[in-house]
This record gives structure tokens, sequence and C-alpha cells, in this order.
């Protein structure tokens, strides 16, 4: 989906943006004497969108080496009088392509597929897709030949002919609005203060005139939307409406979070009683439900397009009701609670002791054993290729047996993983993941892991907005990084900080529980209905690169394996990635 498009016309640029996605506010264009800047998303407030691109704009106007990256959602080429700039907020949530060759940039859009060609695609970026389970791509590489990616936080600069002058990475912005910490490190009343803050500035940035918040009767979605209907209740965010969007199950496991979400929805109600549940019935609703047109049709390979059936029908409500932003919980669960990799950073600067100590409260808190915490915290981080290898195997005898985040899954063909270099694939994969530092890597990667926004990005034509995640806010991330493992860590109480800092809110049976249901009966349910099918799209396949890259015979007994529950998650995981592949590459080809 092109929302803008960037190009030259007589070695002058020319840009032009999409009237549809204009007219529904997806789209702001601003200009002054500095030049004229197309934001897609919103910068500063979702609710004031056009003085947010202009201050963007502006901080170029002050700042002649690169602009710095306000806080928002959004993507932006600023055609100035001297330069062009391309940039995209921290968390990368709209994307941002420009086509090169030899030097010089012939276009610029928010589709990678609309820049490139079906006949040219790059087989390296399929094997560092195929390393992991990232929902959105982190790196410069997509799937088409001589299209390269704006990363987030990045500022590209071009000359007004289109050269290619430089690329400058994002740098952290100080957190702003928070109290400063006491001498001695916050304690968890000051810690939860803090948090409860800086969350509410990030939801208040992310409220529009119509608000709609995810509420599924857990902690993180319902602190959320508590805090949306405080802001709007109290008169000090302007007016607006705020509409509370849930899924109902009558069946299966997930009709135990019905008593939690009508908790949940009386609470947000006392706040701001004019707030407007919206129950959407989704009995019927099971993962990998056309899976074809979910997975197919995107700009990208979609790796949690499996579960777009659900999140579609939620969002078609929203969209009806003609809500400008949807506020989600996604992210709390890396964010909001302790960093489990502070035990890596105790071991790596000998304090032995001490990590063995926490190491065994973190056990007994998570009815864990110490050597499980130890490897998953302490050693799989620091040898984290030889971890998967060892556990591959240990656990062989199957196609998903002991299959991990990195390991070539034996469906991909040795020759092809090879040529096209997924040996290094998985070494960058590694590194991204866990770094030098994996404490600060949870966070890195939390952001790309835990939320579904290339559907959010795929739908928001027709639904008129953008996913947003307040918990993966730089700020909020910022926050719980800089605070010591004594103020967020509490044996046996999972996001100990989180349920302080929004005590006064959250009604006690919510505030009080550590497990939520999942989402594991869609999957199953998905995989009983749609494994014949699933099977059948590989074996029918005719994209030329689906018979060169796998072996689908093996992928399609990984699908009857799965369905027989074998596997954990990131075998799951890696199979529901593949299968995305595939439909992407046969939507390519009907497409072309």
């Amino acid at each position: 989906m092109d929302a803008l498009r960037l190009e030259w016309a007589g070695g002058a640029p020319r840009l032009r943006t999409t009237d549809a996605m204009a007219g529904q506010g997806l789209v702001t264009t601003v200009s002054s004497p500095a030049g004229t800047a197309a934001v897609v998303g919103w910068v500063g407030s979702a609710r004031d969108r056009v003085t947010g691109a202009r201050a963007l704009l502006g901080a170029d106007d002050r700042h002649r080496a690169a602009p710095p990256t306000p806080a928002g959602d959004y993507a932006a080429v600023l055609v100035c009088h001297d330069r062009i700039l391309l940039t995209r907020d921290e968390q990368g949530r709209v994307p941002l392509f420009f086509g090169e060759s030899g030097g010089r940039v012939n276009a610029v859009g928010t589709s990678a597929r609309a820049l490139g060609s079906a006949d040219g695609l790059d087989p390296r970026y399929f094997c560092r897709y195929l390393t992991g389970n990232m929902a959105q791509p982190h790196t410069d590489l997509t799937p088409f030949t001589g299209v390269h990616r704006v990363l987030g936080g990045e500022v590209v600069e071009l000359s007004l002919t289109g050269q290619l002058r430089g690329r400058t990475p994002r740098s952290a912005r100080p957190v702003t609005g928070a109290p400063a910490p006491p001498a001695g490190g916050p304690c968890l009343d000051e810690a939860a203060q803090e948090l409860r803050l800086t969350l509410k500035n990030a939801v208040g940035r992310r409220m529009g005139a119509r608000t709609a918040c995810h509420v599924s009767g857990g902690t993180d979605s319902t602190g959320v939307a508590l805090l949306a209907a405080r802001l709007l209740g109290s008169g000090t965010h302007g007016p607006g409406e705020l509409v509370l969007l849930a899924g109902r199950f009558s069946q299966g496991e997930l009709a135990m979070e019905q008593p939690y979400l009508g908790l949940a929805l009386k609470a947000i109600r006392r706040h701001a009683p004019a707030a407007r549940p919206v129950i959407v019935d989704a009995d019927d609703v099971a993962d990998f439900d056309d899976f074809r047109h979910h997975a197919g049709d995107t700009d990208e390979p979609h790796a949690h397009a499996f579960r777009a059936p659900f999140w579609s029908r939620l969002h078609g409500e929203a969209a009806h009701l003609g809500c400008d932003t949807l506020l989600t919980g996604c992210g709390a669960d890396p964010v909001a609670d302790a960093n489990p990799f502070h035990l890596h950073r105790l071991a790596r600067t000998g304090r032995l002791r001490q990590m063995t100590r926490q190491a065994r409260a973190w056990a007994e808190g998570s009815e864990r054993g110490l050597r499980d915490i130890v490897h998953s915290y302490v050693v799989r981080p620091t040898l984290p290729l030889t971890a998967e290898r060892i556990a591959t195997l240990s656990r062989g005898g199957s196609v998903l047996g002991g299959l991990g985040a990195f390991a070539r899954p034996r469906w991909l063909r040795p020759g092809f993983a090879r040529v096209h270099g997924f040996r290094e694939a998985r070494v960058a994969e590694s590194r991204f993941v866990f770094g030098r530092r994996p404490e600060q890597s949870l966070y890195d990667a939390a952001n790309y892991l835990a939320a579904p926004d290339p559907l959010s990005w795929h739908r928001a034509g027709q639904d008129g907005f953008f996913l947003s995640h307040p918990f993966l806010d730089p700020e909020v991330v910022a926050t719980m990084n800089r605070l010591p493992a004594a103020a967020t860590f509490r044996p046996g109480r999972p996001k100990a900080l989180l349920r302080e800092a929004l005590a006064d809110l959250l009604p006690a049976p919510i505030r009080g529980r550590e497990v939520k249901v999942p989402f594991d009966d869609l999957y199953v349910r998905g995989l009983r209905r749609h494994g014949d099918e699933l099977i059948a799209l590989c074996c029918s396949a005719r994209h030329p690169l689906v018979t060169e890259m796998f072996d689908t015979e093996t992928l399609c007994r990984a699908v009857r394996e799965a369905q027989l529950g074998i596997g954990d998650a990131h075998s799951w995981d890696r199979m529901n990635s593949s299968l995305a592949l595939v439909a992407w590459l046969e939507g390519l080809s009907a497409g072309s």
C-alpha cells in the first residue's frame, strides 16, 4: 500500500500522497519556507497531526545535521530547499522504503512491492526472514533487489537530485516528564509512580478524537484502557470518545476470560461512563482462516498472518465506528516485567554469588528449575547457536523437535541456505536478539516481536487507523531499562511494578491474577480445520523459489506434527513463518 510516493521528473523531486488516506487523516502534508513534509501517521500527538508535522519540518530547519526523532508512529519525507530527508519513528511502526541503483535513489514509498519487481527477488532476504519469527523486519534488506528499508529511528539524507548522501542511525532520546530518581535508587512506590506517569503520557500521546482500546481482561490491555478513560474523564485531555473492543468466546479455554472481561469493562466505564463497549462474537474464528488472502496480499511476508482472522474481525468493528486510533497492551510482558537478562549482566561482570542467589529466587518464583533459569538467561545468550545445536541433537527424531529460534529448519534446503547466506543470517539475528548486552537487546527485540503491525499497516486504508502500543513507547522502555532489579523483581509476582503502578485502577481479581489464558485454542482449532489446506498449498505451490528453498514434503510433515501437538512455540513459529512465505510467493505470482 503506497501512502506517499517521491519520484523525480526532469531532475526535480515530485512528492505526492494518496488522497484517500489523506482524507482519513493518515497522511498529513505541510509546507513552510523550509520546505514540504509528508507524514504518514502522527508526530508528537495523534490529536494534532498538523502541528506535529510542522514541528518535524521545523526541527530540520534548526538542526542542520539531522532532525531528532520525536515520539510518534510515523514515516516522513521532508523535501527541503537543499536536501531530502527520509525518517521513521524509533518503533518503526509505519514502513518506508527507497529504490536505489548506483548510489542514486529513483523512488521512495511506503510499499516495497510497489518499488520492486516480482522478477527481481533477493534470496538473502528470505534467509534472514527464516531465521526467526520477528513480526516486522528490522534490517535493511527487503524481498526485492535494489529496494532498501529506512530503519526505525534512522534518517536517510538525499540530494535534491536523489543522490544518497548518508544514513544516520537513531540516537536514544532522554526520558521526559518523569521524576528524577532519588539517591540510592528508587523504591517500589517511587518506581511505580515513575512508570505510571510515563505510561500515562504514552497513552495520552496516542489518543485521538475517537479512540479504540483492545480489552481482554488482562492486566496490560485493561491498564491501557483505564488510563485512557481517566484522561478522558478528567477533561485534561480534551473532548473525545472511547470504544472498548473485545472478542467474546463462549466455549473452550478462552471462555474463562469472560468474567475478567466483564470486570474490566465495568471498571473502565466507572471513569468514562460514555465509553462504548463493542463485544465481537468470535466463536467461529480460527487461526489460518482465509490464510492465502491474509498472508499473500501483504507487501512483505507476514510471519504472524495465521492470527490475522481474529484481529481483522475486531478491527473491522472499530473501523465501522470511525475510530482514528487503536491502542493495545502489546509489549507489556517483556517491557513492564523484571528483566531476566539482569542475571547475564551479573555473570559477565563477575558477580557470580549474587547471580546465583537471584537466579534461585527467580526459579522459586516462577516454579522453574535453577538450571533452566541459568541456561535460559546466562548460558544461552552467551552461546545461542551452540545451545540450539545441542538442543536439536538431544531432541531429534521429528521435524519440529528441538527447533529453536535460529537453527535451520529441516525443510529449508541445505544448498539454498549455504549459497544465500543462511549461516550469516542466523549469526546476525542471534546478535540482534541477544547482543553484547542481552538486557538491552530484550527491548529492541520485543519491539519487533510483540506487536502484529504488518496487519495494521495492510488494513490501514480500509480501517482508517494504525495500531499503537503504549508499552513499546521509547520513553516507557527507557524508564524500565534504567530501573534497578530491586525495584522491578518480586519473586512469584510477574509485572509487579505495573500492578503497583495501576493498583488504584485495576479491579482486585485482575490485579492479582498471574496467568492469562493464551490463544492456543484458536491455533489448535485452526490447524485442525485448515491443516489439509495448508498441506495442499505447499504441494501445489508453483513459484520457483518455493521448490528451490523448501523440501515441501518435510514442511508438510511439520504441519502434521503440529496438528498432533509435537513441538513448541519456537518450532511452530518457524513453521508458521515458512507457510506465510509460501502463501506470499504464490500471491506474488498471481499478482504478476
